[in-house]
């Protein structure tokens, strides 16, 4: 007697399955969500590649060729050469100070050696092209950092309550008193002025670490409220799950889909508040590759005949600003339909 069996079923990838996933299928199918991904992309390609896109030239100062121990402009694009890893991954500071064409107070309109003009001397392609890259790194690291610290503070007042989430609540009380633009403005100038020779990016991430974290965590304690007394957590617990096991493995995944879409959205407003900071003398020192000091050299020169003063580094601003807004209003979508 012979028994026949069954071809063994494979087991469809993670991967796989995570690409037709409902709320996946709800993203491709939206438009917009692509096109506002697409925006990203192009931004986040942009930033890598930097050094390839506007290279830094010995002709406009040659200090960051000088800091990657390279003598000529086109040696950044040979792989043999350890400026080229450098520029990508780990590039030094000269080459953030946007190139100088001149030292003319007056725009100069787009050249093959300026292909978006010039600002105060500057060039425009060159401080929006690295800047780029300023503006990832700061937002990264401030959307991180107030992520982290408002999942885990947000989970133990909304896991523990009593006397511990009266006192985190009392205090983002207190935060959500002070106007958020007000409170960074307070915080960057105190940091500035006692820490005169700190790198310009720490007085900016600190400042709007303590002003943005609170949002999180008192959006991680309402769903750690709804769902610490789910019964998968109830038989973890009678399992013998510690405390800290169940906020961690048990209520935290639980309560991620709503402060990951907002933190999707925040990497879109980070650079605005970082380009007002920088408006308003604020930000960055003079001639640092950042979009809003672009912004502030176009103040003196808003007008028609000097259009691209304002209209390139504007442009730049919006459209990153709108591919993570469209993006992430998608993403709460589909991972939400309570906020629709």
């Amino acid at each position: 007697m012979t028994t026949i069996s069954a071809p063994p079923q494979r087991r469809e990838s993670r991967f796989k399955t995570f690409l037709t996933s409902r709320p996946v299928l709800k993203l491709r199918r939206n438009k917009l969500a692509m096109f506002g991904l697409a925006i990203t992309l192009l931004f986040v390609l942009t930033a890598f590649f930097a050094p390839w896109i506007a290279r830094p030239s010995a002709e406009a100062g040659g200090n960051c060729l000088r800091d990657l121990n390279l003598s000529s402009p086109n040696q950044i694009y040979n792989p043999a050469n350890g400026g080229f890893w450098k520029a990508l991954f780990a590039a030094p500071p000269s080459c953030y100070a946007i190139e100088r064409e001149s030292f003319a107070p007056n725009p100069a309109p787009p050249s093959p050696q300026a292909y978006f003009g010039t600002s105060q001397g500057y060039d425009i392609f060159y401080g929006l092209v690295w800047g780029t890259r300023t503006m990832f790194k700061l937002s990264l690291i401030v959307v991180g950092i107030n992520l982290i610290l408002g999942l885990i503070l947000g989970a133990i007042s909304g896991f523990y309550g009593g006397w511990i989430d009266n006192l985190l609540q009392r205090f983002i009380d207190v935060l959500y008193a002070l106007p958020p633009l007000v409170l960074t403005i307070i915080l960057v100038t105190f940091l500035r002025a006692r820490n005169p020779g700190v790198d310009p990016s720490f007085p900016i991430i600190l400042a709007y670490t303590v002003a943005g974290w609170a949002y999180y965590a008192r959006i991680v304690r309402g769903e750690v409220l709804r769902t610490r007394q789910l019964e998968y957590v109830d038989a973890a617990r009678s399992l013998g799950a510690r405390d800290w096991r169940l906020i961690m493995k048990h209520v935290i995944p639980n309560s991620l889909a709503s402060v990951i879409t907002l933190a999707i959205l925040d990497l879109g407003t980070v650079p605005l508040s970082v380009a007002a900071l920088s408006f308003l003398g604020l930000g960055y020192p003079t001639g640092y590759a950042e979009w809003g000091q672009l912004v502030d050299f176009a103040r003196a020169w808003l007008q028609p005949q000097f259009w691209w003063v304002m209209v390139y580094p504007a442009a730049f601003i919006v459209l990153f600003s709108l591919g993570f807004n469209l993006f992430g209003d998608a993403l709460r979508d589909a991972y939400d339909p309570k906020s629709r």
